[in-house]
């Protein structure tokens, strides 16, 4: 299997998940799970992702659909579709997972991985973050993680805009 291969293998739909969650369950691996919409990938993301890894033995990202990220960020977003954004944060070493979510929230998909650790970056306060009561009623963590300063795909855009 050659690089690309193993990269789109860490691809799974809502459906085809469960079977790796099952198999790391058996090992009692820790899970640990995030979200969002990772439109242009930065190294602000990718800190943020390395360190919620290193929360766990095993990182799953909720990846909004195209539709999502349309209702959530604007008529101009995403700037680069899902199979794109998808196969970038596959192809992240410290990534083991990437599922793709058409909701606004990922209430469903977080209750399908029932994760171990349930993260979010630092611009949320716990209770705020979709999922926290879930995981916390199987004694599972809900944390969060500094976001790097000036760091951001909003800021990115503007600044392509700025210079345009």
């Amino acid at each position: 299997m050659g690089h690309l291969d193993y990269a789109k293998a860490k691809i799974h739909t809502f459906d085809s998940f469960p079977n790796q969650r099952h198999i790391w369950r058996f090992l009692e691996e820790k899970v640990v799970f995030t979200n969002g919409c990772f439109d242009l990938l930065h190294t602000g993301h990718v800190t943020y992702l390395a360190m919620a890894r290193d929360l766990g033995k095993h990182l799953v990202v909720g990846l909004n659909s195209d539709d999502s990220v349309k209702r959530l960020k604007g008529e101009n977003r995403p700037v680069n579709g899902l199979e794109d954004r998808a196969l970038a944060l596959a192809s992240l070493t410290f990534v083991d997972a990437v599922i793709p979510f058409e909701d606004d929230t990922p209430a469903k998909l977080i209750d399908m991985v029932r994760p171990d650790v349930l993260v979010k970056g630092g611009d949320y306060a716990i209770k705020e973050i979709v999922g926290h009561e879930l995981v916390q009623s199987y004694d599972g963590t809900v944390t969060t993680i500094d976001l790097v300063p000036g760091k951001s795909t909003t800021g990115l855009i503007e600044r392509m805009n700025d210079n345009g």
